[in-house]
């Protein structure tokens, strides 16, 4: 991919935590084109989820970004704390200068259903999937300076195409931040940033069970699951130069899935 301008430019990746990670395939892919990394992490979550805490793999993401020639810094941070939106921008500035990339990779996600839901679910997913996307959204468009080439990535989960029962929290979160998409665009286009929202569909990044995974197979006409380098080459693509005219759009990059 021809990224023009894109080598020496500083972009933000939340949720890099986990060597099979979607953050993690992010950082490489825009590393892999002279981008430097800020990354972020947060092994308290990891480590109340089925996969675990990789402590050292922060360590070895940054060595290993650095080894493919640009610079990279990385924080931990609880993006459900208000103060963490500061502390990022400021950390990036600090250590690296201005970023002119956001990926808001980070989620917070837990099954619920609804007999079971209740306010400390519902606020424990806003706190993180809205508040935290939302508000570090706004703080990078706030003091992104340059005439052009301001990107915001987000994540989300083709909740309004396929019920997802059982997750209703975090449907209902990533909802919002769709519309939150839609509308920021009309604000930011006219200061030179784009902000798009990427659906990745079901990815392989170490939650799937084996029976998961040939259920999904199943339904899947490319016969697999999605892997993470899948969404990482289009979130590459949106933070190029030559995506400078999509803004505002939800992509489904869903390899044909059968819902």
């Amino acid at each position: 991919m021809d990224m023009h301008n894109s080598e020496g430019r500083i972009a933000i990746v939340t949720g890099a935590s986990r060597r099979q990670g979607i953050g993690t395939a992010v950082c490489r892919a825009l590393a892999a084109n002279g981008i430097n990394i800020f990354f972020t992490h947060w092994s308290t979550y990891d480590h109340s989820m089925p996969w675990g805490a990789e402590e050292d793999w922060p360590a070895l993401l940054q060595h290993e970004l650095q080894e493919m020639g640009v610079r990279c810094e990385h924080l931990a941070v609880d993006l459900s704390v208000v103060e963490s939106v500061t502390r990022i921008m400021n950390e990036v500035e600090a250590k690296l200068g201005q970023a002119s990339i956001l990926v808001n990779n980070a989620a917070y996600s837990t099954r619920d259903g609804y007999k079971v839901l209740n306010a400390d679910i519902l606020d424990a997913h806003y706190a993180v999937n809205i508040r935290g996307t939302i508000l570090l959204s706004v703080e990078f468009a706030r003091r992104f300076s340059a005439k052009s080439g301001g990107r915001i990535i987000n994540m989300t989960s083709g909740q309004a195409l396929t019920p997802m029962p059982g997750e209703l929290a975090y449907i209902s979160t990533k909802g919002a931040i769709e519309a939150f998409t839609l509308s920021l665009s009309a604000d930011l286009a006219s200061h030179g940033i784009t902000i798009n929202a990427v659906d990745p569909g079901p990815t392989d990044t170490g939650w799937m069970s084996e029976d998961i995974k040939q259920e999904l197979i199943s339904r899947s006409p490319q016969g697999r699951p999605g892997q993470p380098e899948d969404a990482a080459r289009l979130i590459a693509f949106l933070a190029s130069d030559e995506a400078g005219w999509i803004t505002g759009q939800v992509i489904h990059s869903r390899g044909g899935f059968l819902s």
